[in-house]
């Protein structure tokens, strides 16, 4: 079993800067792949970013490409998305997610085990 705690979402105008982090316990963290998903109202749940186990390969969706960039730190078992020039569109609840999985398709959510719990992110025009 793998518990996932996000936190790090809030109020920002359009332009601004948010930092989300996902800390991850249960579970061998360094084998796993970590990823960020989102939903905004009415739509569909997205994948945004995603890190593969040995942080060599990323994916980002092509509207954060430039903006946002996910990292993480095997040693805190921990995983980031550093959230630059947001935009309204980006206003959605972000979802940390966990996989025991080594391949590159990392924008596929069903390789993910386990999700947390999700933080509202709100940008304000």
């Amino acid at each position: 079993q793998v518990q996932l705690v996000e936190s790090g979402g809030g109020l920002v105008q359009a332009g601004g800067s948010l930092s989300l982090s996902c800390a991850a316990s249960g579970r061998t963290f360094g084998d796993s792949a970590m990823g960020w998903f989102r939903q905004a109202p009415g739509k569909g749940r997205e994948a945004v970013a995603a890190i593969s186990w040995s942080g060599y390969t990323t994916y980002y969706t092509d509207s954060v490409k430039g903006r946002f960039t996910i990292s993480r730190d095997n040693a805190k078992h921990t995983v980031y998305l550093q959230m630059t020039s947001l935009k309204p569109e980006d206003t959605a609840i972000y979802y940390c997610a966990f996989a025991n999985y080594r391949g590159l398709d990392l924008y596929v959510d069903s390789k993910y085990n386990y999700w947390g719990q999700g933080t509202q992110v709100t940008v304000s025009s």
